[in-house]
């Protein structure tokens, strides 16, 4: 699939400085490695991460991001986390929306940076595995901006 995104990440000062409303803010974020096999289990892993970084838990989350590089990813997450489906890819995955491999980090982080702003939602997390089982997860909030 074709596709680009783009994110600016910078502190809070900086915006300021040049004018820049943020979207959100990060708030944790965590990588995990798994063996190959388990490849469909390191978002939920990395997810759980970087929840526990930040002193949160799966029920604080208000959406979720989980790349959809096989169905089989975004299902088995959903399942080892608990979260329902009304929480998870609101608009579509990366099954119905594309999956540009270099993009797909940025897409699924402004996707849900856009929704929550979108909602009104306060906290959101974006997921992802990677082909070698790595999986990483970012937290982001909109509180307080």
């Amino acid at each position: 699939n074709d596709g680009a995104a783009m994110l600016l990440v910078m502190s809070r000062k900086k915006a300021d400085e040049l004018g820049l409303k943020p979207l959100a803010k990060i708030v944790s974020h965590a990588s995990i490695g798994q063996d190959v096999p388990y490849l469909h289990t390191v978002p939920a892993l990395a997810t759980k991460k970087a929840l526990d970084k930040a002193g949160l838990k799966v029920e604080d989350l208000d959406l979720v991001e989980i790349n959809e590089a096989f169905a089989a990813v975004a299902l088995k997450s959903m399942e080892m986390l608990g979260v329902s489906e009304e929480k998870v890819n609101v608009n579509g995955g990366a099954i119905a929306l594309g999956h540009p491999i270099g993009a797909s980090g940025a897409r699924i982080l402004l996707t849900l940076a856009r929704e929550m702003e979108r909602r009104g939602a306060k906290l959101g997390a974006a997921a992802i595995c990677s082909g070698t089982a790595q999986g990483d997860c970012v937290i982001l909030s909109r509180e307080g901006l």
